[in-house]
């Protein structure tokens, strides 16, 4: 009597295992948006004090996470991509190079915020008054910006989070260790493997964006709620439309223009770090996704590793020049202050130059008070914007973001390092490549583990 194949050895028939769809990441911030708006409207119309205190605790929890990593990660990222310029052929002129493009680009988004903010008149017909205004707790002055980057001790910045004089200690620390050569090589490989350690804990942090995207948004709703928005609909409206165009017309045209590349594949490559930090308002935060996608575009690591990181602390088209550009004429008009183009100018000079006192942070206060500062206008004129700025900073971020994968990626193309390959091939999301990552390796030690049973 013979037996056939599949009866006699059954072990060997693949055995199907049902497994939960994976939702990308994208679609998990999507929900998360979606979540967070309705509990937040859910919250503060039935007045639910528990589900209130939930969503503050959520969302400030994820935002507490972020800014932990804050400072070792700014000063590690900031002195390992200074010495990894040993690496990189023409350095200087790399770094002169996205210095430059970090400029013009930030000059053409002041122009950007102005012309809208003349056009539209945000300020009129808010019903707002100079005493709904009042002091914020943080100033800003070009005084305060020049002698606060140099810091009194190495603690206080640390604890105190001063980005500005962070990003200083680092600097000097890169550049010595350039000059000091083979002698600074073991410090170089422990800031290295540090690094590496604050990105990988960063990347857990990131994962549980959509939680944190839901207590964030929910917990602006029950702040402020839509009535508060209605008076600031202008304004609002303005801060969106103004980083769009620059966004959405701007960066393609440049990349269209002066690199020559497809602006619709940077688009799908860097969306990954531009949906992060819609929802985290932290470019800092954002750093480790943004560096990805930007080597992910083809700029090699070596260069990656530095214009990232000074990005990330330096270049804010959203929160350094459209938004102060906007906010000077709103508030003006609020104090009923003429300006004039002497003013425009000084707040275009204000937006290039003084970039760097955003620091990367969630907010853009300082550089909204050194703005206002300049111009003479009442710094109580902050405390208006307070109250809608978790709104505003969404967008400014993400803006921020994208121009800081976008300058790497066209200085590249113009120097000719640029791999056009894995520029025309970047997709996906390295969020969701880390997960996959993170399975696979758990799938192999279990594999490895895993003893067959007796026959």
């Amino acid at each position: 009597m013979s037996v056939s194949a599949s009866s006699s050895a059954p072990s060997q028939a693949p055995v199907a295992k049902s497994r939960i769809p994976k939702i990308p990441f994208w679609a998990q911030i999507v929900a998360g948006l979606v979540l967070g708006v309705l509990f937040g409207w859910l919250a503060r119309s039935q007045d639910i004090g528990w589900l209130q205190q939930t969503l503050t605790q959520v969302g400030g929890i994820f935002i507490q996470l972020l800014k932990l990593a804050v400072a070792p990660l700014v000063f590690f990222a900031i002195l390992v991509s200074i010495s990894n310029l040993r690496k990189v052929n023409n350095a200087a002129r790399l770094a002169a190079q996205t210095l430059i493009w970090f400029m013009i680009t930030s000059l053409i988004a002041v122009v950007i915020g102005l012309a809208i903010g003349l056009l539209t008149n945000p300020g009129s017909g808010t019903g707002l008054t100079p005493k709904d205004g009042k002091l914020p707790e943080h100033q800003g002055s070009w005084i305060d910006f020049l002698t606060g980057i140099v810091p009194t001790d190495v603690i206080t910045p640390f604890t105190e989070l001063n980005v500005l004089q962070i990003v200083f200690m680092a600097a000097v620390a890169g550049i010595a260790a350039l000059k000091l050569g083979a002698k600074a090589q073991p410090i170089l490989t422990l800031s290295e493997s540090v690094l590496e350690l604050l990105q990988k804990a960063l990347w857990w942090v990131i994962r549980l964006a959509p939680i944190g995207t839901a207590g964030l948004i929910g917990r602006a709703i029950v702040d402020y709620g839509w009535d508060l928005i209605g008076k600031y609909a202008t304004f609002t409206a303005d801060i969106y439309i103004g980083c769009a165009l620059v966004l959405f017309g701007v960066y393609p045209l440049l990349l269209a223009t002066v690199a020559k590349l497809n602006p619709v594949q940077f688009f799908k490559g860097a969306w990954p770090a531009i949906q992060l930090a819609f929802v985290s308002r932290s470019s800092v935060g954002t750093m480790p996704v943004t560096q990805r996608v930007t080597e992910r575009l083809g700029v090699p690591k070596e260069y990656a590793s530095f214009s990232v990181p000074f990005g990330a602390t330096t270049k804010m088209d959203g929160c350094a020049a459209i938004y102060p550009a906007l906010s000077a004429i709103f508030i003006a008009q609020i104090f009923d202050v003429q300006l004039g183009i002497r003013d425009y100018l000084l707040i275009a000079f204000v937006s290039v130059i003084g970039s760097a006192a955003t620091a990367g942070l969630t907010g853009a206060t300082v550089m909204l008070t050194l703005t206002l500062s300049t111009l003479g206008l009442p710094l109580e004129g902050v405390g208006l914007l307070m109250a809608i700025d978790p709104i505003l900073d969404m967008m400014r971020t993400a803006t921020n973001v994208a121009g800081q994968a976008l300058i790497p990626v066209i200085v590249a193309a113009r120097e000719k390092i640029l791999d056009h390959t894995a520029y025309a091939t970047a997709s996906g999301s390295p969020v969701d490549e880390l997960i996959d990552a993170d399975a696979d390796a758990d799938a192999d030690v279990d594999q490895k583990v895993a003893v067959p049973a007796a026959a």
